[in-house]
């Protein structure tokens, strides 16, 4: 078989992967695929497998085995496989890559989501945050004031913080800008 007619059919190969793992949802946030996060990488052809790049949330994140599992199940199950899943740690995931379409749905599930501070080039500049409590607080994702208050750092995962709004007196939690 001449390579040029592999070529396209890798290609078909590679975005029904891509339209296969933008169904599977991240176990801890199941509002959002983890395509919407930005976790899943790239997406390669290996011989007559897959290969699927993925960068977890942080290095320690619990739910990584089980994304990994999901991913490669999803794969499997649309018959695109074999696969396997590669963890790529460099570089370090940034809710920057949060996809906007993530962002609104986080907030539709009631988190408040990052903000990002894109430059007029579209370049998203390299943020670092201190121990200091932000003096801007997220706004409420269910109300939409801007008058809220940390009650804790951490959510009920590590990447997120609890917030209460002072508005409409409801809890939610903000996901940490990293």
């Amino acid at each position: 078989m001449a390579l040029a007619a592999v070529a396209p059919r890798q290609d078909a190969r590679i975005q029904a992967a891509w339209d296969v793992l933008a169904t599977v949802l991240d176990p801890e946030v199941p509002a959002l695929s983890v395509c919407d996060l930005g976790i899943v990488r790239e997406v390669l052809a290996r011989g007559d497998g897959l290969e699927i790049v993925l960068t977890p949330t942080y290095s320690g994140c619990p739910a990584t085995e089980v994304i990994e599992r999901d991913v490669l199940a999803a794969i499997e199950a649309a018959g695109l496989g074999p696969a396997r899943a590669t963890l790529r740690r460099a570089p370090a995931w940034t809710t920057d890559w949060i996809s906007a379409e993530g962002k609104r749905k986080l907030a539709d599930y009631g988190i408040a989501p990052p903000g990002a501070a894109a430059r007029a080039d579209g370049a998203v500049p390299i943020r670092f945050f201190g121990r200091r409590i932000d003096a801007k607080a997220p706004a409420c994702p269910r109300c939409g004031s801007d008058h809220t208050e940390r009650l804790s750092a951490f959510g009920s995962t590590a990447c997120k913080s609890l917030y209460r709004c002072l508005a409409c007196k409801e809890p939610f939690e903000h996901f940490k800008p990293i």
